[in-house]
């Protein structure tokens, strides 16, 4: 019997570019393990990052991880799932279940980890093999399966800003970075009680990311810090002594040295975006003299799924100005240059 195919995007070796889309076979599961048909997947920096040899990953190896679909298949142990059930699925596979950071329920961080994209096949493909399906969600009825790639990438904005960063009732936040975590921040702070919230960007976001901000209801200012005096309307607006929260999610040392300005004495510094560098230049003896808690954060934590999910069917996310670029895997180069050069906001894959 003829081996069935399918067209997958794949990671081909190591090194910059070498991404092809290719004719693979459809993966076969375990008794253990499910089988999804991806409906819609979501096109991540960290492919990106893989795409230019920026990110740990083991090619040959199918892209993505960012995926929302319905099962196809399960193996014969599997229990609690059945063909047809929406899912979106926690990248934490293969962790080992023995080290330290397992036992405490932070499975997220084993080293052992594979996740799917760049440890393991992913989502940039018609189906996925998805190995441990205790690390699946059912989706409600009201998120569409498009929607859905929208909570991997809210799962942390949960862990690292309102889980980690104790985002409070009446607390003033500033989002810095206005790219796809970034928005999502910005809103998810303002449903968790934030009595303000601004976000801040730069020329580059003027042709699209900060206009479309600007249209976000639960965003109260959008500010430019090349074109505005972003720490003198900060300190305005929170009456002279600074905001609360920082959350930084440009990633630029620019950023993280505009966040230190913003916060008042005792304030809390949340870190989501990566800076691609060994070190940067970092105003110590500022923070210090503020006495700021600095948080590093990296993934999802177990909780914050459920929270995403309920966050995202809320109504409380805007997730229609988001999602700008669709298409289909053979249209990769086109979206994937699309959200390189901030002509997008999040680009997503219809397999």
């Amino acid at each position: 019997m003829k081996e069935k195919t399918m067209k997958a995007l794949v990671k081909t070796a190591k090194g910059p570019g070498l991404v092809e889309l290719q004719e693979v076979p459809v993966p076969r599961i375990g008794d253990n393990e499910v089988l999804i048909e991806v409906k819609a997947a979501g096109i991540c920096g960290t492919d990106l990052h893989i795409y230019h040899d920026e990110f740990p990953y083991w090619p040959p190896v199918i892209l993505g991880h960012e995926f929302a679909g319905t099962i196809a298949a399960v193996g014969k142990n599997v229990r609690g799932w059945k063909p047809g059930d929406r899912v979106v699925g926690e990248p934490h596979t293969l962790a080992c279940g023995r080290c330290w950071l397992c036992r405490t329920g932070n499975r997220q961080l084993c080293p052992e980890k594979r996740s799917p994209g760049w440890g393991i096949d992913g989502c940039f493909a018609p189906y996925m093999r998805f190995p441990e399906p205790e690390l699946l969600h059912r989706l409600p009825d009201n998120l569409t399966l498009e929607e859905a790639t929208l909570v991997e990438p809210m799962a942390n904005v949960v862990t690292d800003v309102l889980e980690r960063g104790r985002v409070e009732a009446g607390d003033m936040v500033a989002v810095i970075g206005p790219g796809p975590i970034g928005l999502l921040a910005a809103m998810a702070a303002k449903a968790a009680g934030a009595a303000m919230v601004m976000l801040v960007g730069t020329d580059a976001d003027e042709s699209l990311r900060l206009p479309v901000a600007r249209k976000i209801r639960s965003i109260d200012y959008v500010l430019n810090v090349q074109k505005e005096n972003v720490v003198a309307f900060g300190l305005d607006v929170s009456g002279g002594r600074g905001v609360d929260v920082v959350v930084e999610a440009s990633g630029s040392a620019s950023g993280i040295a505009l966040g230190i300005e913003l916060l008042r004495k005792l304030g809390r510094f949340t870190a989501i975006g990566l800076t691609g560098k060994g070190e940067i230049a970092f105003p110590y003896d500022p923070a210090m003299f503020k006495a700021l808690t600095f948080i590093f954060n990296l993934s999802t934590s177990f909780t914050s799924w459920e929270t995403a999910i309920r966050l995202l069917s809320s109504g409380k996310i805007e997730t229609a100005p988001l999602i700008t670029h669709r298409g289909s895997l053979d249209r990769w180069p086109e979206l994937f240059s699309a959200l390189e050069e901030k002509k997008g906001i999040k680009g997503v894959f219809l397999p």
